[in-house]
């Protein structure tokens, strides 16, 4: 299923997002914390990664190239200086401008294989980067003790985004082929098909999933990134498959 916002809106969600993961951590007194989601990350280490994050995709838009990723001198200066939450503001600024000045459609490096669904392009940048921001919000929300839903329009497009871009860029599948379901109570499905050949989105081969997952958009997209256990969200069927992709999908 499709499902991405159109560009100028996925700019206002890296905009919201990026914003809701700077609020949470404005009401933590010490920005030492653990992160639960990040293991070894304090909320600094947190807040530091995304300001860095949002400043080397700016610097990789603005060249326009897709032929590979920039050299280190092109990367800026990722390094945060000053008061660390306006220094983070500035980085999603940045960020924002870069991709605007592109367009969806500009040219751009990115770590996936560029495919239709996933093109080498600022606009895709543009999605990944919603997701970037959405998840680490709930991290720093959760680090603040007060972790959040993510909003529906980012969670719908995000489980689509998680199973075409970074498991449509992963090797081959190292299990027994098998076809899993994803269904957000919201609405929305997709199916993966998982083989030798790696991982397939909404293949038009017939056949039955062997695994059913279901919960909500956002529970979806967290269990996929690994910030809830499988436990929080329905499996039916052959929960091993499960399992072995969420193990195999892991991005340490």
């Amino acid at each position: 299923m499709t499902s991405t916002p159109p560009f100028p809106e996925l700019l206002s969600l890296i905009e919201a997002r990026s914003a809701a993961l700077r609020a949470a951590a404005a009401v933590v007194p010490d920005r030492t914390v653990a992160v639960p989601g990040c293991p070894g990350w304090s909320l600094t280490d947190l807040i530091t990664h995304l300001g860095g994050v949002h400043r080397f995709w700016a610097a990789t838009v603005a060249l326009g190239d897709d032929s590979g990723p920039p050299a280190p001198e092109h990367h800026g200066d990722l390094a945060p200086h000053g008061d660390l939450l306006d220094w983070s503001a500035a980085s999603t600024e940045l960020l924002l401008s870069r991709l605007r000045e592109a367009g969806p459609e500009a040219p751009s490096w990115a770590w996936w294989a560029g495919s239709d669904a996933a093109p080498l392009t600022a606009g895709a940048i543009a999605r990944h980067q919603v997701q970037e921001a959405a998840v680490h919000a709930f991290d720093a929300q959760e680090a603040a003790g007060r972790p959040e839903p993510l909003p529906a329009a980012v969670a719908v497009d995000g489980v689509g985004e998680f199973l075409t871009v970074w498991m449509g860029s992963r090797e081959a599948w190292p299990h027994r082929p098998a076809r899993v379901a994803f269904q957000a109570i919201e609405g929305p499905s997709w199916t993966l098909d998982l083989s030798p050949a790696g991982a397939r989105t909404d293949p038009p081969a017939s056949g039955d999933p062997v695994t059913r997952v279901q919960a909500t958009a956002s529970d979806l997209v967290l269990a996929l990134y690994r910030r809830i256990p499988l436990a929080d969200v329905r499996v039916d069927g052959d929960r091993e498959v499960a399992e072995q992709l969420v193990e195999w999908s892991r991005m340490d």
